[in-house]
């Protein structure tokens, strides 16, 4: 999870053994922030850290306070983002299996049921050594990161990128629910859709720019 220095952006590359995990865990807003809720995860944490980011908590604050007032939060990971770029996470301490994470420049890393430790410190090493890259295309990275550093101790099974720009709707919402090897038809998904993103920021704000072949019926 990061934001991008250079745009404003906020963004989560994230995978998992379980179904649709961009379903739950990944949560994004324009100008606010970023929030993943993972371990048991509480999905109502999401939208909950996004609201205390948008009343000014940072990060840190954030994360402190989806602990402190949540059921079971010894159970849980929680990380943000915050507008500045300030980073946290926490790890609930009876998580039973191997959890971890891991903060860098504006980008933070959690897991669960990884193989080791180092997990989390790859994915954001991995983020940070790809300077100059698109923004999604770093955080795709990230993830081919971590499971080149061992992953899950089960086989992923679905994978998501989630992007916030400048609309309050999100740029980027990809997700491969369930299939072997998300993380390589998550990236055929964004080497496809990446040409469409300028269209369908367009057909909401200004639909009489569109042009005749951008009207077809490939283009609703």
């Amino acid at each position: 999870m990061a934001r991008d220095g250079k745009t404003g952006m906020f963004g989560i590359g994230i995978a998992t053994s379980a179904v649709a995990v961009g379903n739950r865990c990944p949560w994004v807003k324009a100008g606010v922030g970023a929030i993943t809720t993972q371990h048991r995860t509480d999905t109502r944490a999401g939208p909950l850290g996004l609201d205390l980011l948008s009343r000014g908590c940072t990060a840190q604050e954030t994360v402190n306070l989806l602990a402190a007032t949540n059921d079971f939060p010894q159970e849980r990971q929680f990380a943000a983002v915050d507008k500045e770029g300030r980073v946290a996470f926490f790890n609930g301490p009876e998580i039973k299996c191997i959890n971890a994470g891991f903060t860098g420049k504006s980008c933070v890393s959690t897991g669960n049921f990884i193989a080791n430790s180092d997990v989390p410190r790859a994915m954001v090493e991995a983020f940070e050594r790809s300077v100059g890259q698109v923004f999604a295309e770093r955080l795709l990275a990230a993830v081919d990161a971590g499971l080149a550093a061992g992953g899950e101790t089960k086989p992923i099974m679905s994978a998501a990128l989630l992007i916030a720009d400048r609309e309050t709707w999100p740029l980027v919402d990809l997700r491969v629910d369930w299939a072997g090897n998300p993380h390589l038809e998550l990236r055929r998904l964004w080497e496809f859709y990446k040409p469409h993103q300028e269209r369908f920021i367009k057909q909401v704000l200004t639909p009489g720019e569109l042009t005749l072949l951008e009207n077809s019926p490939m283009n609703v």
